[in-house]
């Protein structure tokens, strides 16, 4: 058993063992307090960051559409009169302008009925004295010659029972003739009248064979069969050698350019769209390209069935590359706003939030910021800064709030691509001023 000295001596190397080991750990809070609460006055900062400011970046609102290109007009021209295909001078997929041939029937039956509807109407205008124009105008029914040969007949008639009258009346002609006189006075009277009620039925009749004489000849012209408007053959629908009876289908006509673009857009977007909103899209042809239009057309009333509403919008197609029936995939640009912006540098994220380092009086402070759409190496901040703030654009991984910070401005680096948010112009070579180009984590 070990004497009572020995013990004591054993016991006392323990407590000094143990006096060290709390001072070491006490040294060493101590140092990291310092650290925590920072350098004092005039010490060398720890850490050496390259700034940036917050910029105002351009930001186009969209939204997303997916739609078919149709075409805005549609013809399904038709043949006005009965007959046999002459010649089909059109081919699918040709250009024809208003008035262009599409189809020509053959005209003889026409010519005949337009002959047989002439003669008879130059047969009632000689009867009623016409002879020049077939659109003149008929003399006045006292001017007509079978109206003037009753007039004079009645005047003559009515002049001799006058005379017969006063013969009677000396006792120079017998009672017999005038009575005889008096007869032939109402029988031209009558033959006056028949002539008056002849000549307006004639003019009447006049009317009919000049509106007849106008439809043959509308038919004959009809036999050529023309382009109601301007268009692309999308179908030619019979053959030269075919009879057709009148309202046969023979052409389809489609407009091309523009063309409508249709697409159903969500219920939730109704208060953003509106006609004259900017559309750009791409289709499969075409899949590096962008075409643009404008929305013409907005429906007013959502589908209960589907929550969307139809939206349709004009697309100019010069080049006729565009076909009707394409599907097409993009945007309707909705808003331009101006909205602040950092590098995405200067942005730290982690656990799916973001931040930025705030330098102020040469400290950091750690800020969360939401961000929005990006734009190269650009992010838009929805909320979390004001716009004048400088931030750090190095060195993210080093930096926590409190960390004392030397800021330097890169030399050399490319201009931002717009003014700082705040409105304040930054002195050259300033902390603040924006455009440091800077890579995260502090590469350079």
């Amino acid at each position: 058993m070990p004497s009572l000295t020995t013990y004591h001596l054993r016991a006392f190397q323990s407590l000094w063992h143990t006096a060290i080991l709390l001072l070491v750990v006490a040294i060493a809070a101590g140092c990291s307090a310092t650290e925590g609460r920072g350098r004092r006055p005039g010490s060398a900062p720890d850490v050496t960051v390259l700034t940036t400011g917050v910029q105002r970046m351009p930001v186009d609102r969209t939204v997303e559409l997916a739609g078919t290109l149709m075409s805005p007009d549609q013809a399904k021209v038709s043949s006005e009169v009965a007959g046999v295909v002459r010649d089909v001078p059109v081919e699918l997929g040709r250009e024809v302008r208003p008035g262009d041939p599409l189809v020509l029937l053959e005209p003889r039956e026409l010519k005949l009925a337009l002959d047989r509807a002439q003669s008879a109407l130059r047969q009632t205008e000689a009867q009623l004295g016409i002879r020049g124009n077939t659109g003149e105008d008929p003399p006045p029914d006292e001017e007509i010659a079978s109206v003037r040969t009753a007039s004079a007949n009645r005047d003559d008639a009515r002049a001799q029972y006058q005379r017969a009258e006063r013969l009677v009346s000396r006792g120079l002609l017998p009672q017999v003739e005038l009575q005889s006189a008096d007869t032939r006075l109402k029988v031209a009277e009558a033959n006056y009248q028949a002539a008056l009620d002849n000549v307006r039925s004639l003019k009447a009749s006049l009317l009919d064979r000049r509106a007849a004489y106008e439809l043959a000849q509308k038919k004959l012209d009809d036999a050529v069969i023309r382009a109601p408007v301007a268009g692309s053959v999308a179908e030619r629908l019979v053959q030269p050698g075919e009879y057709i009876r009148e309202n046969t289908p023979v052409i389809t006509l489609v407009q091309v350019n523009p063309l409508k673009l249709r697409t159903a857009i969500q219920e939730r977007h109704a208060g953003a769209i509106s006609p004259g909103l900017g559309v750009e899209f791409h289709v499969e042809p075409f899949p590096s390209e962008v075409f643009r239009g404008k929305v013409a057309y907005v429906s007013p009333a959502v589908d209960q069935a589907t929550r969307t509403f139809v939206v349709e919008a004009l697309v100019d197609n010069p080049d006729r590359r565009l076909k009707p029936g394409l599907f097409a995939k993009g945007t309707i640009v909705t808003q331009h706003d101006q909205v602040m912006a950092v590098s995405e540098d200067a942005v730290s994220t982690l656990a799916g939030v973001s931040a930025v380092y705030v330098v102020e009086n040469g400290k950091i402070r750690q800020q969360t910021v939401t961000v929005g759409v990006r734009q190269g190496k650009l992010l838009e901040v929805v909320d979390g800064l004001k716009g004048d703030e400088v931030l750090a654009a190095s060195n993210l991984s080093q930096l926590a709030t409190g960390t004392p910070v030397r800021a330097e401005t890169a030399r050399g680096a490319p201009g931002v691509a717009g003014e700082p948010a705040g409105g304040r112009r930054q002195r050259p070579g300033s902390a603040a001023a924006g455009g440091a180009s800077a890579t995260r984590g502090g590469r350079r």
